[in-house]
């Protein structure tokens, strides 16, 4: 009898603690699909697509893009999404399977409202058949005949019933990888990666398209563009250029060391050198890194260096070091990257710290560098990975131009 009293007494313990176990476990993202929603201006609403495949990881989609994110944290009923390489996060009040809070970007003062409902796979909701094909090129201008705003685009896009995919390239990069769908004669466009949320809504006929052009909560602008498959954007590699009377780059900048690194050190002596100027917040050079990245570590045993000058608006040298450390540990960036300017990321800044060039169009900006130190071309802007084509003519122009430079005289002491 006494040792049935004691299993009983044992059992009625083990109950208590896993009941108090079960009490004290704090809620997490349920597993499965998500429509998440940004509120923007207008009352306009920004949506996006993401998938929860454990408590601490989910993967956000934009047409063939797929961003891993493994940063989630939880503090008793609220969650924090940070997302890779970028500042900008989620935090989220768990309302049973749904999400309530807000994107934030602190160093910015920005902060979107932010909400996301479970088990929906629905991007844009459409209540209309489509009436019109988007499928082909698109020559737009952008805030037209706003004095210093306007600029023109070249808009790439298929339409495969009602689902569009495409993006906008400008002069100095892309738009990225956009999402959406035709609903009657209203094109519907978006994509979010943690640092840019944007929205793109237009009224379309056979031969045009007008509309705006949502920047998260704090901007907007027109648009209009005209169907024109010959249409070209110029030349990237004539945007950029030295000053008369310069030919050659000369910095010296810190590196997350807080050592000063310059073109003068041996590691760049008689080596062809592409200086990648760029910002940790910088969807186009996030891009741009990876590839130049990989490039890199594959051609490690040719005389080629490659050296990153980061304008950061994070508000401290230390905040913008720990962003900096923050990028290359994601992206395995071996080359070094150094901090040109932190507290803006303002493009006139930016010329006032490499003066031999006539400006700093584009965020990213890739300048070629000679065995002799003489500087043989300057990109602006990179064609990422949502152009298609025109990314992998940026890869050939780039190996074949790295080529050409490799071979010539290597010029010895």
């Amino acid at each position: 009898m006494r040792n049935v009293i004691a299993c009983l007494i044992l059992l009625i313990l083990c109950a208590c603690k896993e009941e108090t176990k079960q009490q004290t476990i704090e809620p997490q993202l349920k597993i499965g699909s998500y429509r998440a929603i940004l509120e923007l201006q207008d009352n306009e609403k920004l949506p996006f697509n993401f998938e929860v495949t454990s408590a601490s990881e989910l993967k956000v989609f934009n047409a063939e893009e797929v961003i891993d994110v493994d940063e989630i944290t939880y503090n008793n009923d609220s969650v924090f999404i940070n997302f890779p390489v970028f500042e900008g996060y989620v935090a989220a009040k768990l309302d049973g399977d749904n999400l309530n809070g807000n994107f934030i970007k602190e160093s910015l003062n920005r902060v979107v409202p932010f909400s996301a409902e479970f088990d929906n796979a629905t991007r844009f909701n459409v209540s209309e058949k489509p009436s019109q094909n988007v499928s082909g090129i698109w020559e737009t201008v952008f805030s037209i005949g706003i004095v210093d705003d306007e600029y023109i685009a070249k808009g790439i896009f298929k339409q495969e019933g009602k689902k569009v995919t495409g993006t906008f390239r400008t002069t100095t990069g892309d738009y990225r990888y956009l999402e959406g769908v035709m609903d009657g004669d209203q094109m519907k466009l978006s994509t979010f990666d943690g640092a840019h949320a944007f929205l793109f809504t237009a009224k379309v006929t056979d031969s045009t398209m007008e509309g705006l052009f949502y920047s998260g909560n704090h901007w907007k602008e027109p648009f209009i563009a005209k169907r024109n498959k010959n249409f070209e954007l110029p030349n990237s590699n004539d945007l950029t250029f030295l000053k008369d009377g310069y030919d050659a780059l000369d910095f010296a900048f810190p590196n997350t060391s807080d050592e000063l690194v310059s073109l003068k050190d041996d590691r760049f002596k008689n080596k062809v050198v592409v200086v990648q100027i760029m910002g940790t917040w910088c969807p186009n050079c996030l891009d741009e890194s990876k590839y130049y990245a990989e490039f890199y570590k594959n051609n490690k045993d040719k005389d080629i260096e490659f050296v990153a000058l980061a304008f950061e608006y994070a508000k401290t040298k230390e905040a913008a070091f720990s962003r900096i450390d923050r990028l290359q540990s994601k992206i395995d960036i071996n080359y070094p990257i150094l901090l040109a300017q932190y507290g803006t990321s303002d493009k006139a800044k930016a010329q006032e710290k490499l003066p031999m060039l006539n400006h700093v169009l584009s965020y990213p900006t890739s300048i070629f560098i000679d065995k002799k130190g003489k500087v043989r071309k300057i990109h602006t802007g990179f064609n990422g990975p949502a152009t298609g084509e025109k990314y992998v003519e940026f890869k050939e122009e780039f190996e074949g131009f790295v080529d050409d430079l490799l071979l010539e005289q290597r010029i010895f002491d």
